[in-house]
């Protein structure tokens, strides 16, 4: 094998159409190793999306090619590139677990504005006690739900493709190793920050948040929205990215589940896809990880550790906002965005968006409270019963269009309870603007999610090397809210099996 620290000169180089830029590089050593990838025996393609090639400028040709293949798996330098693996520390599990860092992560360079970062390509020097490697299982769950999440609408990092490899690798069983590669405008994490404020190190601190509002975040130094204070501005602006991301992981029911303080990002992404589900019976307890025995990170406790990243993160940027005062500021605008963002989504979802304004004469219009009542009361439905929970808003989406409530209404035990609840939506509807799209409700409760069982199955055929449930999995969760009829089993009830499937930090 390459060794860990082979100098690039000494390799033929793969030339892409690729124009390479390497901001981060240019930070300086105290943030990453410089060093290359280490190869992939005998690679071969295992999923492709062509809307991230997009983004790069790459063509369908260039996805077919074998020099990218042999670049993106590490065995060749690509043309341009100055690989890294950066340094960053975190809390784990609510605890402080000290130095972290990009344990089996090397970033290539930037494209475009999008960094270019392959996740499984083997050791560096924060691999701590892993082999610095990805399976092809972990692999693809990443690679699918990255597009997956972007076709929903929600903000998360981008997957360009995954390449695997026949090289064993030992996790909870014998596995096989892969490769994926991930695009973001910038992978940066909380833990970057509280790396340099643990040890004290402000200079460097000071350079990385620079970096960051100079990049991302211009606004924060030219128009500041807490006082004259930059660095207060930008942690208001992270805490509402933050804010909105969670509001869309609890309309869809994703339960993301490990959101450790080195998986959180500054740009307010979904990133780090490992023990993710989205959740088939609605349970608002839902803990999707079986690694997190004492429920950390349930599906209801998001938003709450959400803010408690974020508390981290205000903590280890004290020595530059240097008002306690203005970072408690900056911390309070989580809970009302949250609150604002998800409330909208949800009564987008039901259908009720937009409301009368002026309300008619004798008309209730359907205020904040009553909203969050009337939205509360739903999901106690749904969690009484079990319901799944993206076939019950989708349904409904068929029932406001066709009048028909019936299929709704079968997913229900208890009938007398659901007959209530139809009576009072019922009314909020007749409250609505008339002249709405028939479609409306079509076109934000999707018809298609990456169900782990779904996963699961792409993932088994995978390791028969039969790579067309990959590819007709992600077609489907690319366009998840039209019908695709030739796939209505994607969408059904999930089998008894999946029930069953455990996940966890393993990868």
């Amino acid at each position: 094998m390459q060794p860990m620290n082979a100098p690039l000169a000494s390799l033929q180089l793969v030339k892409t159409p690729l124009a390479w830029d390497n901001r981060f590089h240019s930070l300086g050593a105290s943030f990453y190793t410089s060093l290359a990838p280490q190869p992939l025996p005998a690679p071969y393609w295992v999923g492709r999306s062509q809307g991230a090639a997009d983004l790069l400028g790459l063509e369908a040709s260039w996805m077919d090619s074998p020099e990218l293949l042999q670049g993106l798996s590490g065995n060749l330098p690509i043309s341009g590139t100055q690989p890294l693996a950066s340094v960053y520390s975190g809390h784990q599990f609510g605890n402080w677990a000290g130095q972290l860092g990009d344990g089996r992560a090397i970033l290539l360079g930037e494209v475009r504005g999008w960094e270019v970062q392959l996740k499984g390509s083997g050791l560096t020097p924060y691999s701590r006690m892993g082999d610095g490697r990805a399976v092809l299982r972990s692999s693809i769950r990443e690679f699918l739900c990255s597009e997956a999440m972007h076709a929903l609408g929600i903000p998360t990092t981008r997957a360009l493709c995954v390449t695997g490899s026949d090289a064993p690798i030992v996790r909870e069983t014998l596995e096989t190793a892969a490769v994926v590669t991930r695009l973001a405008p910038s992978f940066i994490r909380f833990g970057h920050f509280e790396h340099f404020a643990s040890r004290g190190q402000q200079t460097e601190l000071k350079t990385l948040a620079d970096f960051v509002i100079d990049h991302f975040y211009p606004a924060c130094r030219s128009q500041p929205t807490l006082g004259d204070n930059a660095y207060a501005s930008w942690l208001k602006a992270v805490v509402e990215r933050t804010a909105v991301m969670v509001a869309h992981w609890q309309a869809v029911g994703f339960c993301h589940g490990v959101m450790n303080t080195d998986n959180m990002s500054i740009l307010g992404l979904t990133m780090d896809y490992g023990p993710f589900a989205f959740m088939d019976a609605f349970d608002p307890g839902h803990i999707c990880n079986h690694t997190d025995r004492g429920g950390r990170y349930a599906f209801n406790a998001q938003p709450e550790i959400a803010h408690w990243n974020l508390y981290a993160l205000a903590h280890a940027l004290l020595p530059l906002i240097e008002s306690p005062k203005l970072a408690e500021q900056a911390l309070d605008a989580f809970e009302p965005l949250f609150a604002s963002t998800y409330q909208g989504l949800m009564r987008a979802k039901l259908g009720l968006a937009t409301l009368p304004e002026p309300v008619a004469p004798g008309q209730a219009q359907l205020g904040h409270e009553a909203a969050q009542t009337f939205i509360r009361d739903t999901l106690a439905l749904l969690a009484q019963d079990r319901v799944d929970y993206t076939i019950f808003w989708r349904r409904l989406s068929h029932a406001r269009a066709g009048g028909d409530y019936e299929p709704v209404r079968a997913l229900f035990i208890s009938r007398p309870a659901f007959d209530a609840w139809l009576l009072r939506y019922q009314e909020l509807v007749a409250q609505a603007v008339q002249g709405l799209q028939a479609d409306f409700m079509l076109k934000v409760n999707p018809k298609f999610v990456l169900r782990n069982y779904l996963g699961e199955q792409a993932i088994e055929a995978a390791r028969r090397k039969d790579f067309t449930g990959v590819a007709n999995l992600l077609a489907v969760l690319q366009r998840p809210y039209d019908e695709h009829p030739a796939h209505d089993t994607m969408a059904g009830f999930p089998p008894d099996w999946a029930s069953q499937i455990e996940i966890s930090c393993s990868s």
